[in-house]
């Protein structure tokens, strides 16, 4: 065999194994499950909004409770390991809302609490979450400035 012949061999062969070890995604089964996840989290949540305001609380402060709620029992549910299954399950659907941010929050502080506060929860408790909060604020801080800048000029 060539060099090249060899190198093409092991190209095939690396494919060959890449296919074997890829998980097999159904993706219309995988949007189904989303859909449902997430369904079912969002008419929790407005089964909240609904009771609080049936208790007389305006919208604003139902909307607050309802978010409060929904936080906590993402993180219980968390802590009794019950939540990452629900994500399993979900994908997408029990990632996206405010739960899984919770969640993702929540997940790592529990899993390092054994290295301590400072070294375990405080560094790593914005593991998966701190990138989110960094290019939020800085997308929104950018954004702003094209506005102000936009109000200036009189664009806007």
């Amino acid at each position: 065999m060539t060099k090249k012949e060899l190198e093409q061999e092991k190209i095939k062969q690396y494919d060959e194994l890449v296919k074997q070890v890829t998980p097999k995604n159904n993706l219309p089964l995988q949007m189904i499950k989303a859909f449902i996840t997430g369904g079912i989290i969002c008419t929790i949540g407005q089964g909240i909004l609904e009771g609080a305001k049936a208790m007389g609380l305006d919208k604003d402060m139902a909307g607050t409770w309802c978010s409060l709620l929904l936080i906590l029992l993402s993180v219980i549910l968390t802590g009794l390991s019950l939540y990452q299954p629900i994500a399993d399950f979900g994908g997408a659907g029990a990632l996206v809302p405010i739960t899984g941010f919770a969640n993702s929050v929540c997940a790592p502080a529990i899993e390092f609490q054994t290295e301590g506060q400072v070294f375990g929860v405080g560094v790593k408790i914005f593991t998966i979450a701190g990138p989110v909060i960094l290019y939020g604020i800085f997308t929104s801080w950018l954004l702003g400035l094209i506005y102000w800048i936009g109000k200036i000029v009189g664009i806007v």
